[in-house]
């Protein structure tokens, strides 16, 4: 049984079954912020701190939107397709019926949590009047389906499974930083709190399936499991440049400018250290289940840059 439910009860815990709605009440003109500016990467910018605090603001907003916006697709169309076909018996890989169980808590919870994203932008929007800027997943979403179809043409449904291992393994600062930090609105707050409670659980499920579907494999998959996931991680944290450059014009910057900060924000290096910090415990998963100990995947993930 792989995320057993006597490591927390689903049903009396889990945010879509106990949380409420939230609600922005009346705190924009108290001065707390939308998004913690110390997580907005392009935020010191000489460009950006010229200007006027109400378009900082704004800024602000919109990084926020971007980061919810990216929530509802992404825990739709990829952890929940994947989650789905271990939910539905169709993973390729053994298993029992609770742990069906909980791909479908899971399923539950990333919908749940798409469903709180957007209705607090939509609360947050009409409250500030800070406009949407249209925001386009197909981008993310082509580059990282692309990685699977390079390195498993013929196991469409392994790299989905990978795809998600890969992004319920990660640390990023915004799930542990944002509720800790009392100048972000209480909404923002509370909504990735609860996403956070959920997420714990959502890494051990998926910590442990990957142990079961790696044991599953043959030789000949693990050599080609190993030489995906290392295009899967970088495909997966490397920073969505497009909405930041829409959110920059729509801040008055001229092309130049905004391309000044986009070099400066997103160097090689900058984007490696970034990188190589959110995934040091899927590196470590790797580590412990002997991935890199299989021929040439040491290799391939130093060449995706990886390795320290």
């Amino acid at each position: 049984m792989i995320g057993g439910s006597g490591k927390r009860s689903w049903y009396e815990r889990a945010g879509v079954r106990t949380g409420p709605r939230r609600l922005l009440g009346d705190e924009l003109g108290t001065g707390r912020l939308f998004f913690p500016p110390d997580l907005v990467p392009y935020w010191d910018h000489p460009r950006v701190r010229e200007l006027p605090e109400r378009t900082r603001g704004e800024i602000l907003a919109r990084h926020l939107f971007h980061y919810l916006e990216f929530t509802t697709h992404f825990e739709t169309r990829v952890v929940n397709r994947a989650t789905d076909r271990i939910a539905g018996g169709r993973c390729g890989i053994d298993v029992d019926p609770e742990t069906r169980l909980n791909a479908y808590r899971i399923y539950c919870d990333e919908g749940y949590h798409s469903l709180c994203s957007l209705d607090v932008i939509a609360q947050v929007s009409a409250a500030s009047a800070v406009a949407v800027v249209p925001y386009d997943f197909e981008p993310f979403l082509t580059r990282l389906d692309q990685v699977g179809q390079r390195a498993l043409p013929d196991a469409p449904a392994l790299a989905q499974l990978l795809q998600v291992v890969v992004f319920e393994t990660l640390i990023t600062a915004i799930l542990k930083d944002i509720p800790q930090n009392p100048r972000v609105l209480t909404i923002v707050r509370d909504t990735v709190r609860e996403h956070a409670k959920d997420e714990g659980w959502h890494h051990v499920f998926f910590s442990q399936f990957f142990r079961e579907l790696w044991a599953q494999q043959s030789r000949a998959s693990r050599r080609r499991i190993s030489r995906c996931l290392p295009g899967l991680i970088r495909s997966s944290l490397l920073p969505e440049q497009a909405p930041v450059r829409a959110s920059l014009t729509r801040a008055g910057l001229g092309a130049e400018a905004v391309e000044e900060i986009m070099r400066d924000t997103y160097s090689h290096e900058r984007v490696n250290t970034g990188i190589r910090a959110a995934s040091r415990h899927t590196m470590r998963l790797f580590e412990e289940t002997g991935v890199l100990g299989v021929p040439g995947a040491s290799d391939a993930f130093a060449a995706a840059e990886l390795l320290s």
